[in-house]
């Protein structure tokens, strides 16, 4: 019984099994057996007659037998019907029901001389399930001697009506949300204790709400589960919803809270105006989380709940990333002193070894001979020359542009040495880390459209050149099918709710202002056929439009064919009045009077420069732009209304106030109302370049007509870099500028909208993977630092709740 209950169990999880028969002995169909077996796949009926007997329900499930004579008007009573073949459980569910309608039911044996002289009158069924706005119908037939018994007539039927409700199944279901409820507190308390006065919904409920079936969901707990990508193939044909872009002016320090700008929209779009919409996020990485800025699930009462699971690992994604990344690294130092240290003969044994007196190679060593231009799969037939080339990657250290990561912020990992030890033999180098969500294979993560291209882009993922000039590719080191099994998983988007119970989407993470800063193409895709036609995905951008806007638009639209139909650009007072003018902001010290006292002059000066500025960028691309205004509570009427019409005659389509933090979707209901029309309004949506220009004009470009930079100005490294990489072959690859978010230009301090610089570039780097060049401006470090007082100080944990204190 026990392998019987595996097998099944493994077939109601297969999505590739639409129905099970139990051709079993009568021995081992036990209750167990039978109520082990998913309902919707079970062709014989079994689970729901013997379920609906056992709680003594007087009308018996019997599919086909329920529309006994229906649709041809006979009567029933008084006839006579001969069961052939009917047993067990479905044999007492046909007598009982037959019996119940005023049928004569009879005992048949298919050797019995006698069953020529009993009495049976032929039975017409009709099945008419609906599929969508298509009527299937069939009609069966049971008669004598011969004809198909009334125990094949119900499984014949219940694979026609399985089948009917599979292909039911597979359609898109419109929504069935149910909302959480608010109750803003004035004042309003912390974040977290917003998030734990709140219950979420089960992960597994709010999927069936919004029309995921069992089978397309992985929960991790309670409250957040993977989304499996056979979702997309199911909805194929489902028209996308609207997608909608959160970015934002250059922010302080301290944030602006487009991460809270987006919960708050969404909770607007679906809790007061009844819209579909779902919010796509970057997962936050750990470095800001116990570095300067906290979390990053939004704020007040527009939020992802439960915080804590947000901010801290999630379902693990990061950390696959950061084994997948320091895999390779390893994989490289590794091959490099082996090649050091080998003749080419013991590289070969070692490399393809004879195992039960067969050498073959694997497949990657095949992909291998295949970049090399050897068609062989034999190892025999290999010449020396050839052998030589296979085993020697003859990576130059002076070139290899692969570095380990890790999830923290940590200054004094930007440059180390490796290879010290004594079992290195003396093969030492320079090299560094980066901050893990500066990754590559972040990036790749985040531009996947599914599995297989993952698996692709991890193959190409260039790692260094060769002293004769070549780009060493994972593939060239063997170990891309390895990332990707590291990868399989994260590649799923996670799903979590907001304080109102609208669904999110939250799935990698790439930072803006190192990497292309947005959240995973997946799982806007998969956002965009779940909210229906009028739905609405709202997807966030890191940092300003200058950065975070112009890499999706440059970067993401290109990968994924993506257009969004309206830019929602965040602004806050406190930000504009530090363009406009005003003293520096730091992260943990009072802010100056002049961001809590009212200052119409500062705010104009902010709005006539960094939001006109922003406004402009959105409209290079042809996208509308409305403009929200995150309030805080030291922000003046007088103040407000004065951002709001200085946006409209700095070229914003609408320009709302936004009150979401301190009221959840009700404070953003006018701002829900804007991105709604502008949606529907025509957009123009164009690149900024075309991505067959050299290099350096792309560079240029960007710098010129988004930062405001007079020219760019190259390094030799720089030159040198590009180069190389023209001469590789991927010039025709766009760009994704690693800048300060702090200002325009590629000086923090320069607020406003600077002009009259040149932009330096230092080094340029290339995510061939990705698919992308990365020039570094000016001092920009893919690994952060901590300050002098980091968020940690204030992080613990109750040893006995296991409650979270101090976590934003």
């Amino acid at each position: 019984h026990s392998a019987i209950v595996d097998e099944l169990s493994k077939l109601n999880e297969d999505p590739r099994v639409r129905g099970v028969y139990l051709h079993l002995a009568p021995a081992l169909l036990t209750g167990r057996v039978i109520s082990t077996l998913a309902p919707e796949k079970d062709v014989d009926g079994y689970v729901v007659i013997l379920s609906r007997f056992r709680a003594g329900e007087p009308r018996v499930f019997c599919p086909g037998i329920e529309h006994l004579c229906g649709p041809t008007g006979v009567s029933s009573e008084g006839q006579t019907v001969v069961l052939v073949g009917a047993d067990g459980a479905v044999k007492v569910a046909l007598r009982c029901l037959m019996e119940r309608r005023g049928v004569v039911t009879l005992n048949g044996h298919k050797s019995s001389e006698s069953l020529q002289e009993q009495v049976c009158v032929c039975v017409c069924v009709w099945l008419s399930p609906c599929v969508g706005d298509t009527a299937v119908g069939v009609w069966l037939v049971v008669g004598v001697m011969g004809q198909p018994n009334m125990c094949v007539l119900v499984s014949l039927q219940n694979v026609v009506l399985g089948s009917c409700r599979w292909l039911r199944e597979q359609q898109y279901q419109d929504w069935s949300l149910r909302l959480l409820k608010l109750q803003p507190l004035n004042p309003v308390p912390s974040d977290i204790q917003i998030s734990r006065a709140q219950t979420p919904k089960s992960v597994q409920q709010l999927a069936q709400e919004i029309g995921l079936l069992p089978g397309e969901l992985e929960p991790y707990g309670r409250n957040k589960a993977k989304v499996r990508l056979s979702l997309l193939e199911r909805l194929q044909a489902q028209p996308d919803g609207n997608l909608v872009l959160v970015a934002g002016i250059t922010p302080t320090p301290l944030g602006e809270g487009k991460s809270t700008v987006t919960i708050g929209l969404v909770q607007a779009l679906s809790a007061h105006l009844k819209l579909n919409s779902f919010a796509c996020l970057r997962q936050p990485s750990q470095g800001p989380t116990f570095g300067v800025k906290g979390g990053a699930a939004g704020g007040g009462y527009a939020q992802v709940i439960p915080m804590e699971e947000f901010n801290l690992h999630l379902t693990g994604d990061i950390h696959a990333i950061t084994a997948a990344n320091n895999l390779v690294a390893a994989a490289i130092d590794a091959r490099m002193l082996h090649e050091a240290t080998q003749s080419d003969k013991a590289l070969f044994n070692r490399l393809v070894p004879s195992v039960n007196g067969v050498r073959k190679f694997s497949p990657i060593q095949i992909s291998r001979l295949r970049r090399l231009g050897l068609s062989t799969t034999e190892p025999a037939s290999l010449t020396a020359e050839e052998v030589r080339a296979f085993v020697r990657l003859d990576l130059d250290p002076s070139k290899l542009t692969w570095q380990r990561v890790v999830d923290t912020n940590d200054r004094f990992l930007r440059k180390i040495t490796v290879g010290q030890a004594s079992t290195e033999k003396g093969h030492s180098r320079e090299t560094g880390f980066d901050i893990a969500v500066a990754s590559e294979i972040m990036a790749i993560l985040a531009l996947a459209d599914g599995l297989g291209d993952m698996r692709v882009r991890l193959a190409r993922m260039v790692v260094g050149t060769s002293r004769s000039g070549q780009p060493i590719t994972a593939e060239d080191l063997g170990v891309s099918g390895a990332l990707a099994v590291l990868m399989k998983d994260a590649i799923k988007p996670t799903l979590m709710q907001t304080l109102e119970g609208t669904p999110v989407f939250v799935h990698a993470g790439p930072f803006a202002n190192i990497a292309h800063g947005n959240s995973s193409v997946l799982a806007d895709k998969l956002a965009l056929k779940l909210v229906g036609r009028d739905g609405f995905v709202v997807t966030e951008a890191g940092f300003g439009a200058d950065i975070g806007m112009e890499k999706f638009f440059s970067i993401k639209c290109r990968a994924s064919g993506l257009r969004p139909s309206a830019v929602v650009l965040v602004a806050t007072v406190r930000a504009l009045k530090m363009h406009g003018g005003g003293p520096n902001v730091s992260a943990g010290s009072p802010l100056p009077r002049e961001y809590i006292d009212e200052n119409l002059s500062l705010v104009t000066g902010g709005c006539h420069s960094n939001l006109r500025k922003q406004i402009e960028i959105a409209h290079l691309f042809g996208v509308p732009v409305v403009v929200a205004l995150n309030v805080f509570k030291t922000d003046t009427a007088a103040e407000i209304a004065l951002v709001c019409r200085l946006a409209l005659e700095c070229g914003a389509r609408a320009a709302v106030p936004c009150h979401h933090w301190a009221l959840g979707g009700r404070g953003s209901v006018e701002l829900a109302r804007a991105v709604k029309e502008a949606s529907a309004a025509p957009s123009h949506f164009q690149f900024l370049y075309e991505t067959e220009m050299p290099i350096v004009e792309k560079i240029r470009t960007i710098a010129q007509k988004v930062y405001g930079a007079d020219d760019i100005a190259l390094s030799p490294q720089a030159e040198a870099e590009i180069q190389t990489y023209e001469q590789q072959g991927y010039r025709s690859l766009p760009i994704c500028m690693a800048k300060t978010h702090l200002s325009l230009s590629h000086m923090p301090d320069k607020k406003g909208a600077p002009t009259g610089f040149t932009l330096p570039i230092r080094t340029v780097r290339a995510s061939i993977g990705a698919g992308f060049i990365y020039p570094l401006v000016g001092t920009m470090s893919t690994m952060p630092g901590l300050p002098t007082r980091p968020c940690f100080y204030d992080i613990d944990l109750d040893p006995v709740t296991e409650e979270i204190t101090g976590l934003f």
